[in-house]
């Protein structure tokens, strides 16, 4: 309340101390605020704030207006989604301020059911004021909506690694994309880190012939520390500033707009060097360490999901929400590979773009000598989902 207090002071002689300023309680800072939803029904209660305490009692009416989402996410460069109307209701939607009070009654913002969400959407219920019953006071527009995003906890099975699934899939010809502006992201879960110098290779985005990678290992030489994640990107080399722990789930997410590479972790800038220019023409997926010997000293100990291959660079916004997940028909998502089947040996491309993944039919460089050899490695896939692969979205 600092804030409103001073920016009302801040008016002086034009401010009408005989008018109330109204808000809804929790957008003093931010407009958007976390609603977890374990169990259904599943209640939040918006309250109305006053400035100062009122002279008279106010009457205050809420609503539920999906419509003010677009127009956030115009504004903001946001991908929430307006929640269903047959899943949530408004109770209680008129509230009062007592006389000589600064805090209204409660409404009741209920969630009935997710069944109509679509998976990996982020969701939101606006609650704005409509409507101050009489000479009430005045609604201090920066304040007036209240965005309340759905969180809901998942559980969800990851690939466990193991050494000896670690080789390449090759796409066909024809599902060969140059990517000139891209974003790569994963999910990264580690039960260890080495030393500086003893790799852990986890996984790479490539040509056919392994041209323009990119590549992401951590404990490379050079690096402060085992656990700094490096990305090998075309041209030239990045290191996360975030020491990576391990026992606990990370979304890396990186992009190249056409002149610079940003990484993110967990939505946040965190490193970044200059472009080469170059595209990524992307029709090779690696696993780990394949080459030689290499996979059991480069071996990665430890879980992977939410693999994505996007076509453009998304913005800081559009990140920060794909934590649990992304709307497979998002706009220039490439290949999705989810990674949670829980059973059998293909990676199932989400968006339907047919970039399917199947270990029975992988290529790797045994003897180092350039020749790509056939193996079925399904039998290596391993799944888990315990109580370590909960998200709330």
């Amino acid at each position: 309340m600092t804030l409103v207090f001073a920016a009302c002071d801040s008016e002086g002689d034009k401010f009408d101390y005989q008018k109330v300023g109204l808000l809804i309680a929790g957008t003093e800072q931010v407009p958007v605020q976390r609603f977890t939803v374990e169990e259904l029904p599943a209640a939040y209660a918006v309250t109305v704030k006053a400035t100062r305490r009122c002279s008279k009692a106010v009457t205050v009416r809420l609503a539920i207006d999906t419509a003010l989402v677009r127009a956030y996410n115009a504004q903001y460069g946001t991908a929430y989604y307006p929640v269903p109307a047959s899943a949530v209701t408004l109770e209680n939607s008129e509230v009062t301020i007592q006389q000589g009070e600064a805090l209204s009654t409660a409404a009741q913002v209920k969630v009935l059911s997710t069944d109509a969400f679509i998976e990996g959407a982020t969701y939101v219920i606006p609650v704005t004021i409509q409507q101050v019953m009489g000479d009430g006071g005045d609604v201090i527009e920066s304040s007036r909506t209240i965005f309340l995003q759905i969180s809901r906890i998942i559980s969800f099975y990851s690939l466990e690694n193991n050494q000896q699934a670690s080789s390449n899939y090759i796409f066909p010809d024809d599902k060969m994309v140059n990517l000139t502006n891209y974003t790569i992201e994963f999910k990264v879960y580690s039960y260890q880190f080495g030393n500086v110098g003893n790799i852990k290779r986890v996984l790479s985005i490539e040509g056919k012939n392994e041209e323009e990678a990119n590549m992401f290992r951590f404990g490379e030489n050079g690096s402060a520390g085992g656990d700094i994640l490096q990305w090998v990107l075309p041209g030239g080399r990045c290191f996360s500033s975030t020491h990576f722990k391990t026992n606990r789930w990370y979304l890396v997410s990186c992009t190249y707009d056409g002149s610079t590479f940003k990484m993110y972790v967990d939505g946040v800038e965190d490193a970044q060097t200059s472009g080469s220019g170059k595209a990524t023409p992307f029709q090779r997926f690696e696993l780990g360490m394949s080459w030689g010997n290499y996979r059991n000293s480069q071996f990665f100990q430890g879980r992977l999901c939410e693999v994505r291959v996007w076509n453009r660079a998304l913005t800081a916004s559009e990140i920060s929400t794909g934590f649990a997940g992304v709307n497979a028909h998002s706009d220039g998502l490439v290949a999705y590979w989810k990674m949670n089947e829980g059973e059998g040996h293909i990676f199932h491309d989400a968006t339907g773009h047919g970039y399917d993944m199947d270990w029975t039919d992988t290529w790797r460089d045994d003897r180092e000598n350039g020749v790509l050899v056939a193996h079925d490695y399904s039998r290596y896939i391993k799944w888990v989902k315990d109580d370590n692969n909960k998200v709330a979205q």
